[in-house]
């Protein structure tokens, strides 16, 4: 026998095998004709609990950067300037459906804004954080404080201290909210350091009173 007609013979063999595994790999995924009762539960899951919310503590070294942003956001939204609070949002990257609501956010003297912002009296502010598991140890919480991006709620109210959002749910500002609360995510990364904020708006019906909270 040659060395081409064994190297054929070979080839063929090396054929065979491979579509023998192949049907024996589609006998296996055929279903029987009794499957056996699923092992995984039929009841469905319990929702998780949302995170609570959590102010920022004063030595924090975040805490500074995120009031001074809050501040400079707020003399813009308090202006109704679209030049200065559209940059802050986002610029270019602020999709024309999310400046026109915004806008018309703004406008509402009856939205959580309105009444937030332009009342009689400065309005009441807190900062908040995510609530830390309590799992974490004291290194890698210094961790996360070291880090070089963060993100924190920031809301105003002209109700006093004991009306700010428990969850980020909460921080919506749905009509009826008795607080403002915008997102903002703060880099420290390269020479300049950058933040953009993000306002949210739920739909539907007027929120439910938030449950009253401890002051900040």
């Amino acid at each position: 026998m040659t060395g081409a007609a064994t190297a054929a013979i070979i080839v063929s063999m090396r054929a065979l095998l491979i579509l023998s595994a192949f049907a024996a790999a589609i006998a296996s995924t055929a279903p029987l004709a009794a499957a056996p009762e699923s092992l995984l539960p039929t009841a469905d899951e319990a929702p998780r609990p949302l995170a609570r919310l959590a102010p920022l503590a004063a030595d924090s070294p975040w805490t500074p950067r995120f009031a001074a942003a809050a501040d400079e956001l707020a003399a813009a939204l308090r202006a109704r300037d679209e030049a200065r609070w559209a940059p802050m949002l986002g610029g270019q990257w602020l999709a024309p459906a999310d400046r026109a609501r915004v806008r018309a956010m703004l406008a509402d003297h009856d939205s959580p804004f309105g009444e937030a912002l332009w009342g009689r009296t400065p309005p009441y502010r807190a900062i908040f954080g995510w609530s830390a598991p309590a799992s974490l140890s004291a290194d890698e919480r210094a961790a996360i404080e070291a880090g070089q991006e963060a993100e924190a709620l920031v809301c105003w109210s002209s109700r006093g201290e004991g009306v700010w959002p428990v969850t980020a749910s909460e921080a919506d500002n749905r009509p009826g909210r008795p607080h403002a609360c915008v997102r903002i995510a703060y880099s420290i990364r390269g020479e300049t350091p950058r933040w953009r904020a993000f306002i949210e708006q739920g739909d539907g019906a007027p929120a439910r009173p938030t449950a009253r909270r401890d002051p900040v």
